[in-house]
């Protein structure tokens, strides 16, 4: 039985792909202005570029890195047994056209089949109707008015508790995992504003998405996941379980609370009530009013909502955290900035609370920049996919064949020398402001962190407000030492969580005394 344990799987299931490949699929060859397009370096006879694609993802990375370097701009072929023909784009015109295109290139029969068991029909899942119906109810939430009263008090509150949490860590020296602090800050802002429920970063639901999306992500490198799953995939169907009865969880608490208001609504509300409080909810409310015949499919966009805006951005969180401990000059920058704000030297002095809600994008631009200089190196979202829904003509002249596959990835495009210089594998948030010290903006072409086109992301601006506010408030009053050797890297996932977590060491940087 030694066969169908451990690497014996991967093994056979790369012989039965290559079978299938060499019998069945014999990728055809993509052309640009008639001309096949070059394939990438170390693309073997028969099997393509299916092995590297079974390896570590750091190595995949450091792959498109490589080919980024080797072909620049130029569009090549790329084959994997058992997948439909696929090139990657690292042209930002191309890219452009993807993103303009929604009804050319969607997610795909490819996607959806490799992804269905963990979103559903939820949006990262979904084409046409079923996704502008869901994007609706998310546009919505993150309205103008709800944004307010996240920047003013939902995260002021939250990211209040975490410094306490962090200053009593001071005292004892114990080492404290920032991932986890960042996404309990997270899970609480999306579990209250989102969904009126109390979530955390350690609760079962957090840990069988973070399994799940590990497994998921395994699928699109194991061409034979559907016979390896079978002998192996008893806790991915446990945790699928669990994230299932959570969704359904959410959607019944929904209900109560609805029921609940409408007996209760007040013609004359106080004013001086909560202003999280009569928001709270407002996506699942908004989710019912579209879909309430159907509790699944509540269900299934509730989950992907909690996931893309709770995960994301405690990961460019964490990743931002780690260049910071490695980057100390960067840190005194940050300090000087948040420091020269009217009013903070006298907190500090005094000991009276800092009001994080005048932590701004506008107000502290040096941070907006660093924070950007963060996900540039390390999206939260590393790999995208697209398929072609018929045949379609890139800007460059690539012909792509109707269910053609189309890659791109962010970090290897974000680590293009030609769109960001000779120091583009170096932490340098000065890249992102004008001279007169405004932040600069890019093109959803040129850097793809937020997607683009109709599906640009609908939380970029809760993420930016977000991360301003903790990354101002944690590097104003702490000091984080590190707490693990070598380099950090990033688990099996869809998203970019760090392995490991970031154990550190945390220090005031005021005394009891404000100095």
């Amino acid at each position: 039985m030694a066969l169908f344990e451990g690497s014996g799987l991967v093994w056979l299931g790369l012989l039965g792909a290559l079978l299938f490949y060499q019998f069945a699929l014999r990728t055809p060859v993509i052309r640009r202005h008639g001309v096949p397009l070059r394939k990438s370096p170390g693309t073997l006879p028969i099997v393509g570029n299916g092995i590297l694609f079974l390896q570590a993802r750091q190595k995949l990375f450091s792959w498109f890195v490589k080919c980024e370097k080797h072909f620049g701009h130029e569009t090549f072929q790329i084959s994997v047994p058992t997948l439909p023909p696929g090139v990657v784009i690292n042209d930002p015109q191309n890219l452009e056209y993807v993103f303009k295109n929604e009804g050319v290139f969607g997610k795909g029969d490819f996607f959806k089949s490799l992804s269905w068991d963990l979103f559903g029909n939820g949006i990262i899942n979904v084409d046409g109707e079923l996704w502008k119906a869901q994007r609706k109810a998310g546009l919505a939430f993150l309205n103008a008015s709800n944004l307010r009263v996240l920047t003013d008090v939902a995260l002021p509150r939250y990211l209040g508790q975490a410094v306490k949490h962090l200053n009593e860590k001071t005292h004892d020296g114990t080492v404290v995992d920032l991932q986890v602090i960042f996404h309990e800050i997270t899970s609480q802002i999306m579990g209250k504003m989102a969904y009126n429920m109390e979530m955390h970063a350690d609760d079962d639901f957090t840990i069988a998405f973070d399994y799940a999306s590990g497994v998921t992500t395994e699928r699109f490198q194991n061409p034979l996941w559907f016979v390896t799953e079978t002998f192996t995939g008893a806790r991915f169907r446990n945790a699928l379980n669990t994230i299932r009865t959570f969704g359904l969880k959410i959607v019944d608490n929904a209900a109560t609370n609805s029921g609940k208001r409408n007996q209760s609504m007040d013609p004359q509300p106080d004013m001086n009530s909560d202003r999280l409080d009569q928001v709270s909810g407002s996506l699942i409310q908004s989710l019912l009013q579209v879909f309430a015949d159907d509790q699944k499919l509540v269900s299934d966009a509730a989950l992907n909502y909690l996931s893309a805006g709770r995960d994301t951005v405690a990961q460019a969180l964490t990743w931002c955290t780690y260049l910071l401990i490695q980057n100390r000059q960067v840190v005194d920058r940050i300090r000087e900035e948040v420091l020269a704000m009217p009013g903070i030297d006298s907190c500090i002095a005094n000991k009276d609370e800092i009001d994080s809600a005048a932590f701004t994008p506008t107000a502290l631009p040096f941070i907006a920049a660093t924070f950007y200089e963060a996900l540039r190196l390390y999206p939260p979202i590393p790999f995208e996919i697209k398929q072609c829904e018929r045949a379609a003509t890139l800007p460059d002249g690539t012909f792509l064949p109707e269910k053609s596959i189309v890659f791109w990835c962010p970090w290897a495009m974000n680590r293009s020398r030609i769109r960001w210089d000779d120091d583009a594998d170096t932490f340098r948030p000065d890249r992102w402001l004008s001279e007169d010290g405004k932040l600069l903006t890019k093109s959803a072409a040129e850097f793809p962190v937020f997607n683009g086109g109709p599906r640009l992301c609908l939380g970029k601006r809760m993420a930016e407000l977000l991360a301003v506010q903790v990354i101002a408030t944690m590097v104003l009053l702490f000091d984080f030492r590190p707490a693990y050797q070598g380099e950090r890297v990033s688990k099996s996932s869809l998203t970019l969580p760090m392995k490991g977590g970031l154990p550190c060491l945390v220090k005031p940087v005021y005394d009891q005394h404000g100095n």
